[in-house]
C-alpha cells in the first residue's frame, strides 16, 4: 500500500514513544500538514474497565464548553410534540413516515429524540438503529418529553459517550480549526466527565491512556497528568 508524502511527513513529526504535555500535543496536532478540509479532532481514552459487566459498561451525556464544531441533524419522533421540535430547530419531525424511511434504509440523522409515548411503535428499529448507535434511550436523555431542552442541548454541542467492548471511549472533541486553548478545554471536560463517571467495581489504574489525532492524522499520546 503505498503511502503518501504528506503522511509520511506527518508520521515523522511525532515520536510514538513520547507523552506529550497536553499543549505540546495539541500544538504538534495543529502544525501536522492537513487536508482540504476542516478536519475532525478526536479523542481515544483507554479506561480501567471491563465492559462486559454492566456496571463498568460506561455511558453517558455531557456538553463540551466550546461544542464539536459538527453540524448534527436531528430527528424527532413524535406525536405530541411537533409544533415544539420544529421550533426548536430539529432538521425532521414526524413518525410513521420516518418509521418507513428508516426500515428502507435511510439514516441521514446523526441523533434521534423520541418522546415515551411512542417508544412501543419504534420499538421494532431497534435490530436497525441499535447497531448505529442511534436508538433513542433514557439514559442519554434522548427519550424525553423535554424535547425543545434536548434539541438546543444537542445542537449546542452535547455529546454521548459510551465505552466500546475494549474499553475504550471515542469522542470528538473540536475542529483542527479551533483555537489550542477551545481544544485543550474540550479535551478536559471530556477526561473529568470520565474520572467522574467511574464505577466503583473498577480496580486498579483506571484513566490509562490518552491519544489524540485528527481525521486524517497521526495519533499522538498525551501525558496524563496534564490533562487532570
Amino acid at each position: 500500500m503505498k503511502v503518501s508524502k504528506r503522511v509520511n511527513n506527518n508520521n515523522s513529526k511525532v515520536d510514538r514513544k513520547k507523552d506529550y504535555p497536553i499543549k505540546e500535543a495539541i500544538s504538534l496536532l495543529k502544525s501536522l500538514e492537513g487536508t482540504k478540509f476542516d478536519e475532525t479532532v478526536e479523542a481515544h481514552v483507554n479506561l480501567g474497565v471491563d465492559p462486559k459487566h454492566a456496571d463498568q459498561n460506561i455511558r453517558g451525556t455531557f456538553s463540551y464548553p466550546y461544542g464539536t464544531g459538527r453540524k448534527v441533524r436531528v430527528l424527532v419522533m413524535t406525536k405530541l410534540k411537533v409544533d415544539e421540535a420544529n421550533k426548536a430547530g430539529a432538521d425532521y419531525v414526524g413518525l410513521e413516515e420516518y418509521i418507513e424511511k428508516i426500515q428502507k434504509g435511510w439514516s441521514d440523522i446523526d441523533v434521534i429524540i423520541a418522546t415515551p409515548d411512542i417508544m412501543g411503535q419504534i420499538g421494532r428499529l431497534g435490530k436497525i438503529l441499535g447497531p448505529k448507535g442511534l436508538m433513542p434511550n433514557p439514559k442519554s436523555g434522548t427519550v424525553t418529553n423535554d424535547v425543545a431542552i434536548a434539541v438546543n442541548e444537542i445542537k449546542a454541542g452535547r455529546v454521548e459517550i459510551r465505552v466500546d467492548k475494549s474499553g475504550i471511549i471515542h469522542s470528538t472533541v473540536g475542529k483542527i480549526s479551533f483555537s489550542e486553548e477551545k481544544i485543550e478545554e474540550n479535551v478536559k471536560t471530556l477526561i473529568s466527565n470520565l474520572i467522574s463517571m467511574r464505577p466503583s467495581s473498577a480496580k486498579g489504574v483506571y484513566f490509562r491512556k490518552l491519544t489524540l489525532t485528527t481525521t486524517m492524522g497521526p495519533g499522538i499520546h498525551v501525558d496524563k497528568s496534564t490533562v487532570l
